[in-house]
């Protein structure tokens, strides 16, 4: 990138809050005074927001105090002026119905916290799943200069002597579990040994896959991403933010400065080679329309078909997100890509992504593969269309099992979750390894909030014959941990009257991944009959942040944002008085 012209103090957007002779400037001033600070630390500086998202039930994020310290370290000797706020955290584990309800809420908060505050620029943490989208989502809208510092991956688990990788192993040892394999007393082993330090899953789940995304889209330092939160070179990490930031203050460098469809595609393709997040697809989508780029399910689809798996992490591969570190990191996962990422966007360092990963060396070739050597020839994720999904479905096809990737199948239905948890066990169900498991009510509205059911349970009679796979569909979203052969995000969603709300128990549907398929078997004048039959089910909310969710909330091929923050429109600055 070519040097940018440096502002003057006079020009930062915090001058009309500390730098002007008014009467709120002295209110301004004066304040800043109480605190505590000496007129030194704030006059003609960057105000930087650090907008923390640390809590006590997030353990994803329960080092991110001391990181807080240490990016306000860097702004310090920067010269900037740090500021911490605290959002609204999202704990994957604990927030019910699922975190996904409150994304948007914290984009919308983000957002407002830098419009009505003197924000000149921001650093953004966080790393649990949602919370990098919904930073990014607030920030992108908000359009001042930003880095993102991720949580950074938890250490390896541990039982036995074996790794263990949060969430994938925690479905697979819950089969072993159900199925009369292991013990109690084995499985409270497990949950000891599972997460044995604060940050993210260690697999390469949402987290990961979205640390690694907004690595490439431009707003973490080189690298970043794939630092696990308890090495040393995090709190490093976290110093070299804060001083990279008041850099980007003074040179006014804002996401609309480093986002483009080529970032964006970029952002696709380390997805797809990462055998990365399906929850991914909705984040992307949302980021880009934020920055007014038309992304969709077909640009998925498009860049699935050239990009390799080339990432040997759980749940599609063998190792973990700290193997990963110690290969080469995120640098070298993507200097191996060459010409299948877009190498003259830029970064917020002020160079460009290819200036910043050339020559990066793969140190674990077992973990961090080459493009001509691939764990799979064509990316993670497949999109799929068809009568049951005419706005598209979501599958992983780097984690599901080949031989169900085309196939016809009776189908079982459960109308909520609740209902799946009545019948799954059941001895009476009829249902066999050939079957379709058919979850609806369980999207955007229906769910509400799309909740991470996708990835349902196995019958137990099923498990004890030692079936460990079965196709399952939904219009639900599955956590990025997730393995088997899962259809998601089916669009649009029964709740609102889309074909799935139209399957009956019995039909017979055909997945077809290689054509992208996914089709009911059920001809059209029967599903016209089933159609006008159909009865909208009541309204869930009545009031309060469900109600509003449940009014502006968009489809999962749209990113499930809100349709009045998706859209272009002003949102002027605050007067101040």
């Amino acid at each position: 990138m070519a040097d940018r012209p440096r502002r003057k103090p006079e020009d930062l957007r915090s001058h009309r809050w500390y730098g002007v002779d008014t009467l709120r400037a002295f209110g301004h001033r004066s304040r800043t005074l109480q605190i505590g600070y000496d007129r030194r630390e704030f006059a003609g500086k960057p105000v930087i927001a650090i907008v923390n998202t640390w809590s006590d039930i997030n353990p994803c994020h329960a080092h991110f105090r001391t990181r807080a310290e240490e990016v306000k370290r860097g702004i310090w000797q920067a010269g900037g002026f740090p500021v911490e706020i605290p959002a609204l955290t999202l704990s994957e584990n604990f927030q019910k119905p699922t975190t996904m309800m409150y994304r948007n809420l914290l984009a919308m908060e983000t957002e407002e916290i830098l419009r009505s505050y003197p924000a000149d620029g921001c650093v953004l943490l966080g790393g649990c799943d949602k919370t990098v989208p919904a930073l990014l989502m607030g920030a992108i809208s908000m359009d001042l200069p930003t880095i993102f510092m991720p949580a950074g991956p938890m250490l390896r688990g541990n039982w036995r002597g074996q790794q263990l990788g949060s969430g994938s192993d925690v479905w697979k040892y819950h089969s072993e579990l159900r199925a009369g394999n292991i013990t109690q007393d084995d499985w409270h082993e497990i949950e000891e040994g599972i997460a044995r330090s604060f940050g993210t899953c260690m697999t390469f789940g949402t987290a990961s896959t979205m640390a690694t995304i907004a690595e490439v889209l431009g707003f973490i330092l080189p690298g970043g991403a794939t630092i696990p939160s308890a090495d040393s070179n995090h709190p490093r990490l976290a110093s070299n933010s804060g001083r990279r930031i008041v850099e980007m203050v003074w040179e006014d460098l804002k996401p609309s400065d480093i986002l483009s469809r080529k970032s964006f595609e970029n952002a696709i393709t380390v997805m797809m080679a990462g055998g990365g997040s399906t929850n991914a697809v909705v984040h992307i989508v949302a980021m880009a329309r934020r920055a007014g780029i038309d992304i969709g399910l077909d640009d998925f689809d498009r860049l699935s078909r050239t990009t390799p798996v080339t990432l040997n992490l759980r749940p599609s591969g063998k190792y973990l997100m700290e193997d990963m570190f110690y290969a080469g990191g995120s640098r070298a996962f993507f200097e191996a890509l060459g010409d299948l990422l877009h190498r003259d966007t830029p970064a917020c360092t002020g160079r460009t992504l290819g200036e910043e990963i050339a020559g990066a060396p793969i140190h674990l070739p077992d973990v961090i593969l080459t493009r001509d050597a691939p764990l799979e020839p064509e990316g993670g994720v497949a999109i799929l269309r068809g009568n049951l999904a005419p706005d598209g479905a979501v599958i992983k096809t780097s984690a599901a099992t080949p031989a169900l990737l085309q196939h016809t199948g009776r189908a079982i239905v459960f109308d909520d979750y609740n209902a799946l948890e009545r019948r799954l066990d059941d001895p009476a169900l009829d249902v066999d390894e050939t079957c379709i498991l058919v979850l609806r009510n369980s999207g955007p509205q229906g769910g509400p909030g799309m909740p991470e059911w996708g990835m349902m349970p196995l019958p137990r009679k099923l498990l004890q014959k030692g079936v460990r796979d079965m196709i399952r569909l939904s219009d639900a979203r599955m956590s990025g941990t997730s393995y088997g052969t899962v259809v998601l995000h089916v669009a649009p969603e029964s709740y609102v009257g889309g074909p799935l709300a139209l399957v009956r128990e019995g039909d017979m549907i055909t997945l077809d991944v290689p054509n992208r398929v996914l089709r009911l078997e059920v001809d059209e004048a029967e599903l016209e009959r089933r159609r006008s039959a159909w009865k909208r089910p009541e309204r869930r909310f009545e009031r309060g942040y469900g109600e509003l969710f449940s009014q502006h909330v968009q489809q999962a091929d749209l990113g499930c944002d809100f349709d009045f923050l998706a859209k272009p429109g002003r949102n002027p600055e605050p007067e101040i008085h």
